[in-house]
């Protein structure tokens, strides 16, 4: 069985930074992409950042220059550094990854449980 756990949500002030860490655990085989998208209330879960394997990036154009993603791979372990937080960016924040466990025949997606970050003074 495959989890991603996330951590490092939480309240900070404008302008402020969080970092968010999502570890991949369990029986894998390999992992693909990862990365990060949010679901504000009242609408769509939206990509914010992912990390290929190979260490190509993708980023929403709300958020560049102000957050980063990065991965070690051998923990199989996605970091969001979030820089310069503004209201706008609060969000439940989800950790996403195309992994091949051992269990089954291919790669598939994965889910964290969700961290709520709230950007507020």
């Amino acid at each position: 069985q495959v989890q991603l756990v996330e951590s490092g949500g939480g309240l900070v002030q404008p302008g402020g930074s969080l970092r968010l860490s999502c570890a991949a655990s369990g029986s894998i085989f390999r992992v693909y992409d990862m990365g990060w998208y949010r679901q504000a209330p009242g609408k769509q879960r939206a990509l914010v950042a992912v990390r290929t394997r190979g260490g190509n990036t993708n980023y929403a154009d709300s958020v560049k220059g102000r957050f980063t993603i990065s991965r070690d791979n051998a923990k199989n372990t996605v970091y969001l550094q979030m820089n310069s937080l503004k209201p706008e960016d609060t969000a439940v924040y989800y950790c996403n990854a195309e992994l091949w466990s051992t269990a089954v025949s291919g790669p598939l997606q994965y889910w964290g449980q969700g961290t709520q970050v709230t950007v507020s003074s």
